[in-house]
């Protein structure tokens, strides 16, 4: 199984060692499933760091050492070219629905306008993922 994750779930796991995100960052270093990044994805992520409030929040260096780990341990695919046949009520997500569909990932996150498509696509918020991931047979 392969995921992608939204940036705010990476923030979100960053900022605490509680609570799923956190989980799921335990789960995928066990090998649970496979986490995809993108050029895109890691940009996004690292931005987010740069952003006043959370650096408040977060040592210095921790966005830049969480994007080289993600760099070198995760799978990173290609941004995808194509344009997608769905489209986000936030343009700036579109990227990581695309990423997701490309790589036949599950995304997760936690941003209402790309749970608003788990109707129609494999995204699952932070808590549902690991549910899911609890219900798997033992490989």
């Amino acid at each position: 199984m392969r995921a992608v994750f939204d940036p705010n779930v990476l923030i979100s796991a960053a900022l605490s060692a509680r609570g799923a995100p956190a989980e799921l960052m335990r789960q995928w270093r066990l090998g649970e499933f496979e986490l995809v990044v993108s050029p895109s994805l890691l940009a996004d992520l690292e931005r987010a760091f740069g952003y006043p409030k959370l650096a408040r929040l977060t040592p210095p260096g921790d966005g830049d050492r969480l994007v080289a780990f993600l760099t070198a341990e995760a799978e990173t695919a290609a941004d995808p070219a194509q344009p997608l046949p769905i489209r986000s009520e936030d343009p700036g997500e579109d990227y990581l629905l695309a990423l997701s569909l490309d790589r036949g990932a599950a995304l997760v996150s936690g941003d209402k306008h790309l749970l608003a498509f788990a109707d129609e696509l494999p995204v699952y918020s932070p808590a549902d993922f690991l549910g899911l991931l609890s219900q798997r047979d033992p490989e």
